[in-house]
C-alpha cells in the first residue's frame, strides 16, 4: 500500500516501526560508502597483466621509442585505439593521461579567453547549458571559470532539445553545453537518435565558438547483451558542417586501472590543431609508455569488448541487487522513483520533494555515506531537493546489501516524517 494511502493513525504506527530498524542500524555502528562511482578491487584486478605487458619493448611500428620525449597528440596505434572507442579517425583524436577530466578542463581553458573577449563586449557572462541531473565534476569545472550554469532537464530520450534550442537562440553568450549521452551519470540514460541529430544543428544557432562537450565516460559499460545504441554525432555534425563546434571524450579509468588508464579527446582536425596550440606551452608529451601498455593490453574492440564483460560480471550482480532491494521495499510506496539502467555506473532515485538532504543525514548518521544531496546539480543546488545518486560499484555485495537495507529505511522514514508534517 501507498505511504502517502495511509491514515493518521497508520503512519505514526508505520514511523515507529521504521524508527526501531532505524536505531538498529545506528547501534550496528556501519561504516559504508556509496559517495563515488569507483572500480572495485576486482574490476582493477581484471588489468593487472598491463604491469609488465611491455617485457622492455619500447618501440612502435614505426621505430619511435616511447620513452623518450614528444608526441603530444599521442603515439599512433593509441590514437587509432581512441578512434575506435570514439568511432572518429586516428586524425580526430589525442591522448592524454589518466583523467580526461584534464582534458575537458584545458579545452575550457584554451576556449575561455575567447569566450571571455565576447561576454566583454555586450557586458554579459559567459553561460554553459547543464542538463540535470549531472555530472557534478562538470559543475566544478564551470565554477572554476566563473561560468554561468543553466539548467536543462534530462529526460529519457536526452536533454530537452527544444528548451535548448529556444535557449541558444535567445543568448549568444551559452557557449557550452554538457554531455554524458551513453549511460548518463546518473541516469543511466542514453540519447536517442532524434536528439543526437538536433545536437548536429546546434552550433549553426549558436555560433562557430559554442562547444559541445560530448563526455561517453561509459562508451563500452554495458550491462546487457543488447547494449543500447548511440547514434553517431560525428558524422552528422560534418554533414551539417558543424564538426568544429564537437568535442568528444573518453578514457580507460573505470576499464583498467583508475588512476593510471590514458584518456582522449576527439574532434574536427582544426579544433584539434588549435587545441594542441594551447597544449604545446605546457605540455612535452603525455605517459606514451602507458598508452603503449594500453594498446599492448587492448589490442582491439574485440578484446576490449571481451575485457568489458568481464566487468560486467562483476557489476551486474550489484545493479541487480539494487533494483530488487529498492522494488521490494518501496516498489508499492508511491514514495520513490528510480532509473534502470543498462549501463553506466549509477542509479538515479527521487524521493518526493524537499526530503532527499534529509534521507542523506539519516543515512550518514547510521553510518552509510551517500553523495550529498544536490551534488548532481550545478551549484548543489537541486531545486526540488529530491535527486540522489547510487553509486553500487566499488562496495562488496555483502556491504552492498547492508547499505541498501539502511537506505531504504532511511527513506521510507524521512518520506513518513514528511507527510505526518502536511
Amino acid at each position: 500500500m501507498k505511504l502517502t494511502d495511509l491514515s493518521a493513525d497508520e503512519l505514526n504506527t508505520r514511523q515507529s516501526e521504521l524508527l526501531s530498524a532505524y536505531t538498529q542500524f545506528k547501534e550496528a555502528r556501519l561504516s559504508l560508502d556509496l559517495t563515488r562511482g569507483k572500480p572495485c578491487a576486482e574490476q582493477l584486478d581484471l588489468s593487472n597483466d598491463l604491469d609488465g605487458i611491455l617485457e622492455g619493448f619500447f618501440l612502435l611500428q614505426n621505430g619511435t621509442d616511447v620513452r623518450n620525449y614528444g608526441g603530444i597528440l599521442g603515439v599512433p596505434e593509441a590514437r587509432q585505439m581512441g578512434a575506435d572507442i570514439l568511432g572518429l579517425q586516428p586524425a580526430q583524436v589525442m591522448v592524454g593521461g589518466n583523467s580526461s577530466l584534464t582534458l575537458m578542463y584545458n579545452m575550457i581553458a584554451h576556449m575561455a579567453p575567447q569566450w571571455d573577449a565576447e561576454a566583454r563586449e555586450i557586458n554579459s557572462k559567459v553561460k554553459f547549458l547543464c542538463p540535470v541531473p549531472g555530472y557534478d565534476r562538470h559543475f566544478t569545472i564551470c565554477e572554476s571559470f566563473d561560468i554561468e550554469m543553466i539548467n536543462v532537464d534530462l529526460l529519457s530520450t536526452g536533454p530537452d532539445m527544444t528548451v535548448i534550442e529556444n535557449l541558444l537562440a535567445q543568448d549568444p553568450m551559452i557557449k557550452g553545453i554538457w554531455c554524458v549521452p551513453k549511460y548518463s551519470n546518473p541516469t543511466g540514460h542514453t540519447y536517442d537518435e532524434e536528439t543526437v541529430k538536433r545536437f548536429a544543428q546546434l552550433g549553426k544557432i549558436a555560433g562557430r565558438n559554442f562547444r559541445i562537450m560530448w563526455d561517453n565516460a561509459y562508451v563500452a559499460h554495458h550491462l546487457t547483451d543488447n547494449p543500447a545504441r548511440l547514434h553517431d554525432l560525428m558524422d552528422e555534425s560534418m554533414q551539417a558542417g558543424t564538426e568544429d563546434n564537437l568535442v568528444m571524450l573518453a578514457s580507460t579509468s573505470k576499464i583498467t586501472f583508475a588512476g593510471a588508464g590514458i584518456s582522449f579527446l576527439g574532434t574536427s582536425e582544426k579544433t584539434l590543431a588549435a587545441f594542441e596550440k594551447f597544449l604545446t606551452p605546457q605540455v612535452i608529451g603525455f605517459d606514451k609508455v602507458n598508452q603503449l601498455r594500453h594498446v599492448r593490453f587492448l589490442q582491439d574492440g574485440g578484446n576490449l569488448a571481451e575485457h568489458m564483460n568481464k566487468h560486467r560480471t562483476l557489476l551486474g550482480p550489484k545493479f541487480e541487487m539494487v533494483q530488487n532491494k529498492l522494488q521490494e521495499a518501496l516498489g508499492d510506496k508511491g514514495i520513490a522513483e528510480w532509473t534502470r539502467p543498462e549501463g553506466g555506473y549509477f542509479i538515479s532515485l527521487d524521493t518526493l520533494p524537499g526530503i532527499a538532504s534529509k534521507v542523506i543525514k539519516f543515512a550518514s548518521d547510521a553510518g552509510v555515506k551517500l553523495t550529498p544531496a544536490g551534488a548532481t546539480y550545478p551549484y548543489g543546488m537541486d531545486p526540488e531537493n529530491r535527486n540522489i545518486r547510487i553509486a553500487p560499484t566499488f562496495p562488496s555485495l555483502t556491504d552492498l546489501e547492508k547499505a541498501l537495507n539502511v537506505l531504504v529505511v532511511c527513506l521510507e522514514l524521512a518520506s513518513a516524517d514528511h507527510l505526518l508534517s502536511q
